[in-house]
């Protein structure tokens, strides 16, 4: 027996091929053939045995001419000159009394791809058109679509396009979504199939006798229609309300995704469509396959962006099982903490803190990660656990804790005091940088409040050779710096043995130059060193808004049953890091589709007397609102603080403007609104796409709420121009002095109203400068502002 692979093996089969006692019997030639299929599929090269197959598919066994075809195809583009010779045969075989034969001639015969072969094909592909049996039409449906792939550059005759259009109500169903498919081919560079009224509701009236796969590719080109009537509309989810509750994942996404896109006018009815969905979606996360539950997870984080609440009841079927993969956990707490509320919180932070000590240490990272995020709203039980996890002594999870607790009190300053007392001694057990880098930013922003901050800095400080991170290195010289600021006694040596090191002998140029500017600064005497490492910090007794303002569906719906759904990156509405962009720039593609537009009023006078139900208005300016894209807390602080330091020495009622923002500063009589509660306030400013992201409870003086939004409109019918806008209001309970009244922001005349009314302060700064989208925004506050007055009245 020759080896496989070796000369000899091709030698023996061409041999056996050749020989007639071999072609005499059937078996036997059909096992020889066998043997060149499966040394084919073992990688050896039987090329040369392609004229001894041309003569083997002359046979009337269907078995035997399937082996041969396959060989065929395979080696076609090898030899083009003997395919030829394969021709006849097929041709033959189109025309044979079994139709199973005719459609696998048909099929072959498009298999081979090969250009000089096209008009030998064209004839009998446009006579299986009109088979009568359904195999034969099915194949040369998409033999059309394969000619075209293979010569794109030719057109192909609009008599077989008009035939393959009527073949769209071929009563085999298969048949039917093989024409859209062949269409959407060929006529790619035309848009793809053409969709009118007709073969809309003719394709959804045979939905349900397609199968799954066909579907699917009936309701994704459906989405290109547009009903012509709101009759019409209904007329056509009627027809997809059964889709909608389908046992396919697969069917339902698709419908749901062609609801969506048919639905983007009215929110009611997209909104009754998530709702049935849901059971569906729930089965799909409980789904043997693997795919199947991520994908579910992905679609399901999607819906939460509109309809936060919608599987609030159902938090249990997103708790991990024991064998899942890491990627399937990790999603599955992400769903988690956007279903976190009240009433359920004691019992996802039991079944989280299990989890942080998987042995992924990946899924332990994002549990922790995910308890930090809870705990911005649900502090003591997360503190309570993160520290009991810092007692574990495990290098990973200790990290983890470290970084989650400089987030949270990033966000939340209030949690310093616990979170500082948490720290001591977890240094021991930090090995790696980002770790160490987030215990060096607590000791430095708060080492007032823990008592052995400068032991441990002496302790980073004399390994400071032996140290590889550059992120460690300059962390270390920022500490340092601001721990020498409040405790100088204690810290003096070691910043001094820190920067001699980093200016002297450190290679690394970034690190040096850090430390010759603190150098330099200390020359400048120790308050300017103070004013420069310590700013301004956020006000402990700010509440944060978490989780995600409900979105208007039409932002994401565009993105359902794709793969962008699963390349999205994690839904915390905060960013994780501390950092933030210093500038901002607004990009006006980033929200193609607004869902709210409002024709607001031009403010000219914003004071009101008590009696007045709403403020006046004058001339309507058209403008749009949006709350993505989203702006988190730390981002908002940064820009806020940039620009009101300039502004500290001037009067409240000033017009503050440069040619790159604009810092407006208004009264507003509405009393009643800082007592109002957080819910109504927020729900009233979001129904407009303005977001709330701080707030002092109601009857707290001073009250303060901190707002932002982002402005669209088309100034005298230009390209649209996008601005983003940070505001607070302010009321301290004290009856102002004076109103101020804006009749012209360019011209910048103020009228003063001198009177004791106790008014709401509004600060707005707004990059880039718009005079009148400000403007605009500010009646649409300000509306929002009496509206919720005389609701409380």
């Amino acid at each position: 027996m020759p080896y496989l692979g070796s000369e000899d093996t091709v030698r023996e089969l061409r041999r056996a091929l050749s020989n007639p006692n071999v072609q005499s019997d059937h078996l036997r030639y059909r096992n020889t053939i066998l043997k060149v299929i499966r040394a084919m599929s073992q990688g050896v090269d039987v090329s040369g045995l392609f004229s001894e197959m041309v003569k083997a598919c002359a046979t009337v066994d269907i078995v035997q001419k399937k082996l041969v075809y396959v060989f065929l195809c395979s080696y076609a583009t090898l030899n083009p000159e003997l395919s030829l010779l394969v021709i006849n045969t097929l041709r033959k075989d189109c025309q044979d009394p079994n139709p199973m034969v005719r459609s696998l001639a048909l099929r072959n015969m498009t298999n081979l791809r090969l250009p000089s072969l096209v008009e030998y094909v064209e004839q009998p592909l446009t006579a299986g058109l009109r088979d009568r049996a359904a195999c034969v039409r099915r194949v040369a449906v998409l033999g059309w679509a394969k000619l075209h792939n293979l010569q794109p550059s030719s057109e192909i005759d609009a008599a077989v396009v008009n035939e393959l259009y009527s073949l769209l109500r071929d009563p085999d169903p298969v048949v039917m979504v093989n024409c859209l498919r062949a269409l959407e081919e060929i006529l790619k560079e035309e848009g793809g199939v053409a969709i009118n009224k007709p073969i809309t509701h003719h394709l959804l009236n045979r939905l349900k006798e397609c199968d799954v796969w066909g579907q699917c590719e009936m309701l994704r080109i459906l989405q290109r229609y547009r009903p012509q009537s709101e009759d019409e509309l209904f007329d056509i989810l009627s027809l997809l309300d059964a889709s909608l509750v389908s046992p396919h994942p697969q069917v339902m996404a698709a419908t749901l995704s062609l609801f969506l896109s048919l639905c983007s006018s009215l929110p009611a009815v997209s909104l009754a469509a998530l709702e049935r969905v849901r059971g569906s979606l729930l089965a799909a996360c409980g789904s043997v396959s693997r795919e199947m539950r991520f994908t579910a997870l992905c679609h399901i984080q999607l819906l939460l962006r509109s309809v936060p609440g919608l599987m609030g009841a159902h938090y249990k079927r997103f708790f991990c099982g024991y064998a899942e993969p890491a990627y399937i956990k990790q999603r599955k707490m992400q769903v988690l903490v956007e279903l976190v509320n009240d009433e359920n919180v004691a019992m996802l932070l039991d079944e989280l803190k299990g989890y942080c000590t998987d042995v992924n240490t990946d899924t332990a990272q994002a549990a922790i990660s995910a308890i930090g995020r809870i705990g911005r709203s649900h502090s003591d039980r997360c503190l309570e656990i993160l520290t009991e996890l810092l007692a574990l002594k495990q290098e990973h999870i200790t990290s983890a804790v470290v970084q989650t607790m400089c987030d949270l009190v990033w966000v939340c300053p209030q949690y310093s005091n616990t979170v500082c007392s948490a720290l001591e001694g977890c240094e021991e057990t930090l090995q790696d940088s980002q770790g160490r880098q987030a215990l060096l930013w607590l000791l430095g922003v708060y080492g007032e409040q823990v008592s052995g901050a400068p032991y441990t800095l002496e302790v980073f400080i004399d390994g400071v050779r032996s140290e590889a991170s550059l992120g460690v290195k300059m962390e270390l010289l920022t500490t340092t710096m601001r721990l020498f600021v409040c405790r100088p006694a204690e810290t003096q040596d070691m910043l001094g043995r820190l920067l001699h090191y980093c200016i002297e002998e450190e290679t690394d140029m970034c690190v040096h130059d850090q430390a010759l500017l603190y150098y330099h600064l200390l020359h400048c005497g120790i308050e300017e060193t103070r004013k420069v490492l310590q700013g301004r910090r956020s006000d402990p007794s700010l509440g944060v808004l978490i989780g995600r303002p409900a979105e208007p569906i039409s932002q994401w719906a565009c993105r359902f049953n794709t793969l962008e759904a699963l390349k999205q990156c994690s839904i915390e509405t905060e960013s994780a890091s501390r950092g933030s962009p210093e500038h901002f720039t607004c990009d006006p593609k980033s929200n193609p589709d607004l869902s709210v537009t409002i024709n607001c009023s031009q403010a000219e006078n914003v004071y009101s007397d008590s009696s007045a139900d709403v403020p006046p208005s004058t001339a309507e300016v058209p403008l749009s609102l949006s709350l993505s894209p989203a702006l988190s807390p730390e981002e908002f602080e940064r820009l806020w603080l940039q620009r009101q330091p300039m502004h500290a020495d001037q009067g409240a009622d000033k017009i503050e403007v440069e040619e790159e923002y604009v810092c407006l500063k208004e009264w507003v009589l509405s009393t009643a609104v800082p007592h109002c509660s957080t819910q109504s306030l927020q729900a009233a400013m979001q129904l407009v796409n303005i977001q709330t992201l701080a707030f002092t409870p109601p009857h707290t003086l001073p009250w303060r709420v901190y707002l932002y939004t982002h402005t669209q409109h088309e100034p005298s019918g230009n390209t649209p121009h996008c601005t983003l806008i940070l505001g607070e209001l302010l009321y301290t309970g004290e009856a102002s002095q004076r109103t101020v009244v804006n009749k012209g922001m360019c011209e910048g005349d103020l009228l003063r109203k001198e009177g004791g009314e106790k008014e709401v302060k509004v600060t707005l700064i707004q990059q880039p400068r718009d005079d009148k989208a400000l403007k605009g925004f500010l009646s649409i506050l300000t509306t929002v502002l009496y509206t919720l007055s005389s609701e409380k009245n």
